[in-house]
């Protein structure tokens, strides 16, 4: 075998062995480097069962050349990463849990008009987390991870330097202290800050996990270990990120110092830069690998092109490959005359499970009521503890912590109890289960925050001012429960998607995650608007007013409730009628048992 590479590599070939005709569709290939190739030989000393000297998952280096094992990735460049992320989720979801509140007092915002532009900015923080997920499997992950801090860093650093305008009279910002009204280029500025800062947190959500993932060997059972390990950790990072944001919230709206937490904020994602930037010979990367939009383009085309021609009824003259022909979809079929086979089952996949995917976008709408209209609730209630006053945003510590210990102890909660009742021996929920529980607290989540609502509407002053004397405390039962639904929801959504996605097409996954939350962004604002045109006729106040005690949030709250439960009636349905692709492969096996001799 090393004679022959190095023969090769003297007669000018890159390939060793290798011919394109003879892989399966949708399977990346990779050069291999024959210099690597006569290296590695003799990485082995002559002697047989000592590791390899490259990683087996065809990552590169900064050079571009296979990696060598030790000098790149591992937990070094991980745990980097890690730091990295926590410290821009630190940034971001301090701006992100108190923008709702400084739009209101700062900006002089209306409360419909707050939760409208919040969710058009959500719904765009997602949006690029999608078009960054795009542009990275073009130009590459650290390429992205990068120009998403610089954006972060620019983002943070206009909006702190904004804030000093902003900010006037001294000490306003504060629950019942507006600050004076602005000049036009003063807002532009503002605006133009936070959604550098979306593009930036978008990109970077939507690359920097998978970024850090690329720092382990999947192939390498030792480096698989640690990769699910990483997993984890990551998302511990993350969180301790949101807790410490929730401290600095505390300080900020209990004294109205807004341009302390954004400078910090700003020093934070400054940090997580230099960060990212200090291993960068370290790093493992992958030659981008082209996008799946390509593949399913193919697909369409190729069936409009056949559209006159006959497919055989049993298949014949069809493209081989890895997967059988199904019988739904139909019309996609004879796109398989001039295609192969896998490529066409793999978009009958991603086409099975829209309508699933459709129902779980309003599971974001409901996720968007906790840090808008949740913490303009919390806002008008009493919030005073011994001579403490609560800030609204810092409820969201209860979301936090229910959705980590939901997450850590499933196994030993859930499951258990999912056995008892079903008496079964199942050792998990599905995910298409999971997704329905957590549609079900999410309906139990809104009929809660609406009771509570009523209870506050009962207890205020009567006052022009927006105040109930019901205390804060009693929102900590609609943050657990939503925490819980966003705990089932957001879990089992991505390891469905992960499952059913065929490999080649795997960077839809991310692609519909990400979709998703943006347009149940967009849909939250057009909801909100529809509400309040329809409920503000014949000069009323409408039920997300300016003051909420002129309102009837509560009345949002049910509306909202009645939706999720017509939601959850559609996913059952589609859920009920889903055919996975474990079960394609377990029918294809029983029907060639059928007909073998």
């Amino acid at each position: 075998m090393l004679s022959q590479a190095f023969e090769m590599q003297q007669s000018g070939n890159e390939m060793v062995g290798f011919r394109d005709d003879l892989v399966a569709p949708g399977i990346e290939t990779r050069p291999v480097d024959t210099a690597a190739v006569f290296e590695l030989q003799q990485s082995g000393n002559g002697e047989e069962g000592l590791p390899p000297a490259h990683t087996k998952d065809g990552s590169l280096d900064r050079y571009g050349k296979p990696d060598v094992r030790g000098r790149t990735g591992g937990w070094k460049s991980g745990l980097v990463l890690l730091v990295s992320q926590g410290l821009v989720t630190l940034a971001f979801y301090v701006l992100e849990a108190s923008i709702v509140l400084f739009k209101k007092y700062v900006m002089r915002q209306t409360n419909a008009e707050t939760e409208s532009t919040f969710s058009l900015w959500m719904g765009t923080v997602y949006l690029c987390s999608l078009v960054g997920g795009f542009l990275s499997d073009y130009l590459g992950r650290y390429l992205i991870s990068i120009s998403a801090q610089v954006f972060l860093t620019v983002g943070f650093g206009l909006l702190s330097a904004s804030a000093h305008a902003l900010l006037k009279p001294h000490c306003c910002g504060v629950i019942g202290k507006l600050c004076d009204p602005h000049a036009p280029v003063e807002v532009l500025i503002f605006y133009i800050s936070i959604y550098l800062i979306a593009r930036g947190n978008g990109a970077c959500e939507s690359v920097l996990a998978t970024f850090a993932a690329d720092q382990f060997d999947e192939e390498d059972p030792a480096e698989k270990q640690s990769k699910t390990s990483f997993g984890w950790y990551f998302v511990i990072a993350s969180n301790i990120g949101r807790l410490i944001s929730v401290a600095l919230l505390v300080y900020t709206q209990s004294t109205g110092n807004w341009l302390p937490i954004f400078w910090i904020s700003t020093g934070c994602v400054i940090t997580a830069l230099v960060f990212l930037l200090s291993l960068t010979r370290r790093y493992r990367r992958f030659k981008p690998s082209g996008n799946s939009f390509l593949r399913i383009a193919q697909v369409i085309m190729g069936s409009w092109r056949n559209r006159n021609l006959q497919v055989p009824s049993r298949g014949e003259g069809l493209l081989d490959g890895t997967r059988r022909k199904t019988d739904d979809l139909k019309f996609l079929d004879k796109a398989a005359i001039s295609i192969p086979i896998t490529q066409v089952e793999e978009v009958k996949c991603i086409l099975r499970l829209l309508p699933v995917w459709l129902c779980t976008i309003w599971s974001s709408v409901v996720f968007l009521q906790m840090p808008s209209l949740f913490t303009e609730q919390g806002a008008a209630m009493d919030r005073t503890i011994l001579h403490f006053q609560v800030p609204p945003a810092g409820m969201i510590a209860f979301d936090i912590i229910s959705t980590s210990t939901l997450i850590v102890f499933y196994d030993k909660l859930i499951v258990p109890l999912h056995i008892k009742l079903t008496k079964t021996q199942s050792k998990t929920l599905a995910e298409l289960q999971r997704i329905g529980t957590g549609f079900v607290i999410a309906v139990v989540t809104m009929l809660f925050a609406g009771l509570v609502e009523q209870q506050r509407l009962k207890y205020s002053d009567g006052s022009t001012k927006e105040m109930s004397s019901l205390h804060i405390l009693w929102q900590i039962p609609q943050y657990i429960l939503m925490g819980a639904s966003k705990a089932m929801v957001c879990v089992a959504e991505k390891e469905f998607f992960a499952a059913q996605i065929p490999d080649g097409l795997k960077s839809l996954e991310m692609i519909l995650s990400f979709c998703c939350s943006a347009l149940g962004g967009y849909m939250c604002h057009t909801i909100l608007w529809v509400v309040n045109k329809i409920s503000a006729s014949n000069g009323k106040a409408g039920w997300v007013p300016p003051n909420l005690n002129d309102g009837h949030a509560d009345r949002f709250f049910f509306l909202l409730a009645a939706l999720t439960m017509l939601n959850l009636g559609l996913f059952v349905m589609f859920a009920y009628r889903y055919i996975s692709i474990t079960t394609q492969m377990r029918d294809g096996i029983e029907e060639m048992e059928e007909v073998a001799p």
